[in-house]
């Protein structure tokens, strides 16, 4: 079934947006989750409110589709879209018997013939993979079955099967008891977080109350956070890694980024390459009451990051990594010991929110500004949800840092977008400096008459 509905009639501020909102599954006792229920969570959202766009959005929904090829042409079609695009995904993942590659089951799909009746995952990673940086999520909500959870029990393989070249968040969790159907918990509590958050909240920040709500990370689920996981498994053991990542299995493929292009390596050997969208260029902010920068976190936080095992303090290999140029590796670090922190202490533990100032930074050094502003409101949002203080010296830290890293936010329309939810942080915590509040309101406004324009 497929239903497609509109929202026109908002003002453009961003470009009209386009959502994709799949929910499939085997029939009968082959069924892991109420995929169906899981969908009408997020369909009851405004679109608007969805997309986190004002510019209208549409939104087209996918219930039980059984064919591949179907799913493939709305995939096409919401690639070809010009504004920014959300693919949903409720289901379960297989793999197929003869690749062992990760597919989303489809109404027909039965162990034997995932091959021919599922969609296979690297036609989404393919198909988004030619969308203009940060313009595309992914969010999942999504069982594994008894063939694909042991590939994906390991947080770093995982990431490298589902994650490489997406934007993705969500929960991916083992099958649930025999004669059990599993709970969309995750779509539930994401839709909550839309629904109880300020307009245009970042998906980090929706991500991270989603997980607290429906009471994710302590389990054996694994949760994506909109990281860049997928990278090669280093030559040598790194004491920054809590698990070491399995070398890819000759049948399956393998994506690697070498000096701007990107190489798909199927099975067989044969390669396919395409231009990796070249690295930002180094510009100044622009010139509006511009916040200095505040002190990197103190040494002291991070003497007071989760130490699992015996293994020797991550940070200097996390840190070096990134120093390096090697971003994604260290990213991926710093997402396992984040995923370990979820995991023993729970979403909203010192730990896990020690990770995600890590992750913050990392995203600072990598020269991804929009991705370190929305850490580090996350980080805000997370200790004032935990009750510290407005005028707490780290709950200002990290609200001074998310304003300082969005002053250097080049693309109007992200600035734009992460810029009401860092107003209502600023409303909450105004910090030491006098004018900030106004600082961010001007560029706003300023952000908004330019969309009008252009």
């Amino acid at each position: 079934m497929v239903n497609d509905r509109g929202d026109t009639g908002a003002r453009a501020t961003g470009g009209a947006g386009y959502a994709l909102l799949v929910a499939a599954a085997p029939g009968g006792r082959q069924r892991l989750m109420d995929a169906a229920g899981a969908l009408h969570q997020l369909a009851a959202v405004p679109p608007a409110a969805l997309l986190g766009t004002a510019g209208g959005a549409s939104v087209v929904q996918l219930v039980d589709p059984a064919d591949p090829q179907t799913v493939l042409t709305h995939l096409r079609t919401a690639a070809a879209h010009e504004g920014p695009v959300l693919v949903y995904l409720a289901g379960q993942l297989t793999v197929d018997t003869k690749q062992r590659l990760p597919h989303l089951a489809l109404a027909r799909t039965t162990p034997r013939t995932a091959r021919y009746t599922a969609l296979p995952w690297h036609w989404l990673a393919a198909e988004l993979a030619r969308r203009p940086e940060g313009s595309t999520t992914v969010l999942v909500d999504l069982v594994a079955d008894e063939t694909a959870w042991p590939r994906l029990s390991d947080p770093l393989l995982a990431g490298r099967l589902l994650a490489a070249g997406l934007t993705l968040y969500g929960s991916v969790a083992p099958a649930p008891p025999k004669r059990r159907t599993a709970a969309p918990l995750y779509s539930r509590a994401f839709a909550a977080a839309l629904r109880g958050t300020a307009e245009g909240a970042p998906f980090a920040l929706l991500h991270e109350r989603a997980v607290a709500e429906a009471g994710l990370g302590g389990g054996p689920e694994l949760l994506f956070d909109g990281s860049a996981a997928a990278v090669e498994a280093p030559a040598a053991p790194l004491a920054g890694a809590p698990h070491q990542p399995a070398p890819p299995e000759p049948g399956g493929g393998v994506t690697r980024v070498v000096e701007g292009v990107v190489t798909r390596v199927a099975d067989g050997g044969a390669e396919a390459e395409w231009a990796a969208p070249p690295p930002r260029p180094q510009q100044a902010p622009a010139p509006v009451a511009a916040l200095p920068a505040p002190p990197p976190p103190s040494p002291a936080a991070a003497e007071q990051a989760p130490q699992p095992g015996a293994v020797p303090d991550p940070h200097a290999a996390i840190f070096e990594a990134a120093h390096a140029g090697r971003h994604s590796e260290a990213a991926s670090m710093a997402a396992a010991w984040e995923q370990e922190a979820l995991r023993s202490a729970g979403p909203r533990s010192g730990e896990a929110i020690h990770w995600m100032e890590v992750r913050a930074d990392l995203a600072r050094l990598a020269d991804d500004p929009a991705r370190a502003c929305e850490l580090w409101m996350a980080v805000a949002d997370a200790r004032l949800g935990n009750g510290e203080a407005a005028d707490d010296p780290d709950v200002e830290g990290a609200v001074d840092r998310a304003h300082h890293q969005w002053q250097y936010v080049q693309d109007p329309a992200r600035a734009q977008a992460l810029a009401p939810f860092l107003i209502s942080l600023r409303g909450r915590v105004p910090g030491r400096r006098p004018g900030a509040l106004e600082a961010v309101r001007r560029r706003a406004e300023l952000l908004e008459a330019a969309s009008r324009t252009g």
